[in-house]
């Protein structure tokens, strides 16, 4: 019977000190934009730029092809963005989980384009053979996002002959028939690294803030049981 005692004591002691799981704090961020910071992000949206000049060019006989596509790389974007907002890491994590499964979805694409001939290849065709440096890309796309117009931090959205521009002429002026699958595969591939990358990062954060919560349950189940 006093081993039974002592175990409901235990108990009653445990879950006196387990209380609820503190709010993960650092995931509620100061901007509702600011994924516009991530290289993932970045990249992703030019994924989506590109796959959009390249399916607008296909025929109305591949419109299967060009709305599935089209959602697949739209997805890629929106899912960063809308984990980014999410108040926990581990509900972060799962959406760069959904948008790196859409970023195989269009590598999918990509390749069947290659094999039924729709889309050409042109080895050694990269990024810098259109002009296109990732680093300008983010810095010229931050700026099209207008966060706080009154700091003079975003220039205005500007729509030029019916079509959007975001200032960077090598994406502003780029012509569908100059995109090859070795482009699209060499962007595909970084975003994937760089998901890949934000999500060994959130994991590792994620760790240690599991391992901060132990500690402090146990220090508080110390207190009640003195």
């Amino acid at each position: 019977m006093d081993d039974i005692v002592k175990q409901l004591i235990e108990k009653t002691y445990l879950e006196l000190s387990q209380g609820q799981k503190p709010q993960e704090k650092s995931r509620i961020s100061k901007t509702v934009n600011g994924y516009i910071y991530l290289v993932a992000w970045s990249n992703a949206s030019l994924l989506r730029v590109l796959n959009k000049k390249f399916t607008d060019s296909l025929p109305k006989s591949l419109y299967r092809l060009k709305t599935q596509s089209d959602d697949a790389t739209r997805s890629v974007v929106a899912n960063i963005e809308e984990g980014f907002a999410r108040q926990t890491t581990s509900e972060y994590i799962n959406f760069l989980g959904y948008s790196r499964a859409s970023l195989i979805e269009e590598k999918g694409d990509v390749q069947r384009s290659l094999q039924d001939g729709i889309l050409k290849s042109a080895p050694g065709s990269s990024l810098k053979s259109l002009g296109i440096n990732l680093e300008d890309w983010h810095e010229a796309l931050k700026k099209s996002v207008i966060s706080k117009p009154d700091k003079g931090s975003y220039r205005k959205l500007e729509v030029i002959k019916g079509s959007f521009k975001f200032l960077y002429d090598p994406v502003d002026s780029l012509r569908a028939e100059t995109l090859t699958y070795e482009i699209f595969i060499e962007l595909i591939n970084k975003t994937d690294w760089n998901i890949r990358k934000l999500v060994e990062s959130l994991e590792k954060k994620l760790n240690a803030d599991k391992k901060f919560y132990q500690v402090e349950k146990m220090r508080t189940f110390e207190k009640f049981k003195r």
